[in-house]
């Protein structure tokens, strides 16, 4: 068996606006399970990055440690890329958006790097709203360490070990809506036609946006009893609408009226058109989306789609009022301005 990545590519193959392939987007070969759900979401923000034109090397791939974490190997290539410590990736991302705000973060996270060890870096990288994408890969098991529960596992969910989870699960949409995202969306990682447009959205989104993605573990967490294997998600899965981003450089025209309940401008004026089902929820409303949120669990789905947006939120650096310019930019001249301009700050402090 090989595991060398061919590199051939179809010389007619689509370019985006750059004159790049999907090609030039990738990563390495993948060595997760066959199977497995995380590389689906790969392959998503993939072509969402295609989609958008976005310049490879204007992209910062964040990670923590997990099946989830090992990803950005597999997408970007040509990117920047920092894989921490376990559950440490918010801070190091923090870092690294304080030092040069020009870049766009895409974060990867798994359920146990996010809703355990991670769990209060978590919570203060949301509540400070920095300007990134926090993709959550959710299987509901730690797939490193051979399949124990994750916060994330609903309770009487069954993995392979065959014991029903006893405790509550963690809900981190409900979590991020509760401390102030802006952005926040739940998809399926077999659904790529639901998940690219979100993913796309997120990026175009000012501030803290987070995806939380049941994917299915096939090794571990793919049992009939298990709520988040590819069986029990596609039987139980409700969306709340049908959704995609127009960018801001393409034309933006409003296709099918009737279809269309909502169109919501971005800060960058890309356009997100919902669709709503009949009875959905309204995404501009906290409550709205929690009440939802409780239903589903009462009735046993899983609410996917973009559940909340507020297009009106500050992220980190409109919050402390940093300058335009990126730190790591910045010289001696405006990093020392001087002994007056210092004693100007002390006085208006006493």
């Amino acid at each position: 068996m090989s595991y060398l990545k061919s590199t051939f590519r179809h010389p007619e193959s689509p370019k985006n606006d750059l004159g790049y392939t999907q090609a030039n987007y990738e990563g390495a070969l993948s060595t997760l399970c066959a199977g497995c759900g995380h590389d689906s979401i790969s392959n998503s923000i993939i072509k969402a990055c295609f989609e958008l034109s976005l310049e490879p090397h204007r992209i910062a791939k964040m990670s923590g440690i997990g099946c989830s974490s090992k990803t950005p190997a597999y997408f970007l290539s040509n990117s920047h890329g920092f894989n921490s410590v376990h559950g440490r990736m918010p801070s190091v991302t923090t870092g690294a958006n304080m030092a040069n705000r020009d870049l766009t973060y895409i974060g990867v996270s798994g359920d146990g790097d996010t809703a355990s060890i991670g769990m209060g870096q978590f919570m203060h990288l949301v509540r400070r709203n920095l300007n990134m994408v926090y993709i959550v890969m959710n299987n509901g098991v730690y797939g490193l360490t051979k399949g124990q529960d994750s916060a994330t596992a609903d309770v009487g969910s069954a993995s392979k070990k065959g014991v029903p989870n006893m405790y509550e699960p963690m809900d981190l949409c409900e979590l991020a809506i509760s401390l102030g995202s802006g952005y926040v969306a739940r998809s399926f990682s077999g659904d790529k036609e639901q998940l690219v447009p979100l993913i796309k959205g997120a990026i175009k989104h000012n501030g803290f946006a987070l995806i939380d993605v049941v994917s299915p573990c096939v090794t571990f967490n793919n049992t009939p009893n298990s709520t988040k294997s590819y069986e029990w998600v596609r039987d139980h899965k409700e969306a709340t609408g049908t959704f995609d981003l127009v960018p801001h450089e393409q034309e933006i025209t409003v296709q099918a009226p009737k279809d269309k309940t909502e169109s919501i401008t971005l800060h960058d004026g890309s356009v997100i058109n919902l669709q709503r089902q009949p009875g959905s929820l309204d995404v501009r409303c906290r409550e709205s989306v929690l009440q939802a949120l409780e239903e589903a669990k009462q009735n046993k789905q899983v609410l996917t789609g973009l559940l909340h947006l507020n297009t009106d939120s500050s992220n980190t650096h409109e919050i402390i009022n940093t300058c335009d310019a990126p730190l790591n930019t910045l010289g001696e001249k405006e990093l020392c301005p001087g002994s007056a301009v210092l004693e100007a700050i002390n006085e208006s402090l006493r």
